[in-house]
């Protein structure tokens, strides 16, 4: 059934005091609230509910609130909502009239909720940031108009693959498949399988290369019998065809597969993730997707996240990061400033800037071009104090859902960081005014102080 409204408010408790009349309305998280345009997520997400059917669904304001925190402190679900509990601001920020001193949800409703709202309620949980963004005053609007595009990777929740734990894997799977259907093998290699694993780590931390290869070999041996054994069992079991035939296709591409192939198998439980060459000296390779990053140039708020899968060419990825902007801000990007990589990029409907150009600049240009730099810190807050780093969400959705909402969570954090900042902006002027030492002309001098 569709949730009630968070406006709705039930009848007043004649014990207990209202949130809004014990907490700090100076506070950054309280002020907040009564920034984010909590009503459009009524109103859109509302729909994804049945009118009459089934018992009253959770308020939309506390999930969406609740995915806010989570990204903007780098939370789990498990530990948001756990963290629910002990903070008045967190509850006031989700809507709640009264101290609550439960649990308000099961973590997992967290996962459920994302798969119902997708990649289009992803997108305006990340658009509502910018609006809240413009009504704060932390961005203009001219700073849309310019904006710094980038890309970097966002790694999978998988471990490092090898043949031999990719074999040994697969192997496990189809055996463990075949044993809850009572399909008899001929032979599982329950003991053999692990022992061969075994030897590949001892004999390359000893350097011993052919030793390590030959088990490697007997490892793929072991799950191509495996593999053929359970086609032969399926000819009189068709029933059971359709069961078997996605890992029966995974250990297929893996025997098949060769070192310098394209669009390998790197995890059997993510079969979507890529190997992404990035130039870093301490990673020469990352497992995962390839995001594109835009951010306001002047303001370094974010304004699109792009997850693009196939592992694209900088440049191609532009002209999407583009319209994705135009489509989250309703403005034109007139100009774009991008790094060398994205040469080629065939973008004519923006002027796009690349660095180290030198010809028909302007001082503005070149003073915008050189804040290009700019996103790479934006990058790295949203790797340590986001998820962007490791994102354990399931497929290619869950790719492209955990890049919008960690740049929602780095609009919160800048956000809140702003409020703070405006405070003790008013709470040092409202001091000087009263001691009599603040005149007209230093009070710029005191904003540009306190905003370094």
């Amino acid at each position: 059934m569709r949730p009630r409204l968070s406006n709705s408010t039930p009848q007043g408790d004649l014990f207990r005091s209202r949130l809004e009349n014990i907490l700090d309305r100076t506070h950054e998280l309280y002020r907040l609230a009564e920034l984010l345009p909590w009503e459009i997520f009524e109103k859109e997400f509302g729909t994804l509910y049945s009118e009459k059917k089934g018992r009253p669904g959770i308020p939309i304001r506390l999930l969406a609130g609740l995915t806010y925190l989570g990204h903007a402190f780098g939370l789990s679900d498990e530990e948001v909502v756990r963290r629910w509990v002990e903070n008045p601001y967190w509850q006031f920020f989700c809507g709640e009239s009264y101290f609550q001193h439960h649990l308000p949800i099961d973590p997992s409703s967290m996962s459920r909720w994302r798969k119902r709202i997708g990649e289009k309620g992803a997108r305006l949980i990340l658009k509502a940031t910018i609006e809240a963004g413009l009504a704060s005053n932390c961005i203009k609007d001219s700073s849309l108009e310019r904006v710094s595009v980038d890309t970097t990777v966002q790694r999978k929740a998988v471990t490092y693959p090898t043949d031999a734990k990719l074999y040994n894997r697969s192997r496990e799977r189809l055996v463990k498949l075949a044993r809850k259907f009572d399909l008899p093998l001929r032979q599982s290699y329950a003991r053999l399988g692990p022992k061969a694993l075994l030897k590949v780590g001892r004999y390359l931390h000893a350097r011993q290369i052919k030793r390590a290869r030959r088990e490697i070999k007997r490892l793929k041996t072991y799950l191509g019998r495996v593999y053929r054994d359970i086609n032969r069992k399926l000819e009189q079991r068709e029933e059971l065809r359709s069961v078997f035939k996605e890992e029966l296709a995974m250990a297929e591409r893996l025997l098949s597969q060769e070192r310098k192939d394209k669009d390998k198998l790197y995890s059997l439980h993510a079969p979507e993730v890529e190997c992404i060459a990035k130039g870093k000296a301490h990673r020469k390779y990352e497992f995962g997707v390839k995001v594109s990053v835009a951010v306001t140039n002047r303001d370094n708020f974010v304004v699109g996240m792009l997850a693009e899968h196939g592992n694209p060419y900088d440049g191609h990825t532009l002209a999407k990061a583009l319209e994705q902007v135009q489509e989250l801000t309703g403005k034109v990007v007139r100009r774009c400033y991008v790094d060398r990589g994205y040469r080629g990029h065939g973008v004519n409907t923006t002027q796009v800037f690349i660095s180290g150009r030198k010809r028909g600049m302007t001082p503005q240009m070149k003073k915008e071009l050189k804040r290009r730099s700019a996103i790479e810190p934006v990058i790295g807050h949203m790797k340590a104090d986001g998820k962007l780093d490791r994102n354990y969400l399931k497929g290619i959705l869950g790719d492209k859902i955990n890049a919008l909402l960690c740049g929602a969570g780095q609009n919160i954090r800048i956000l809140l960081r702003k409020l703070r900042e405006e405070l003790s902006y008013f709470l040092f002027v409202s001091l000087l005014k009263r001691l009599g030492r603040l005149h007209s002309w230093s009070q710029p001098l005191v904003t540009r102080l306190l905003t370094v």
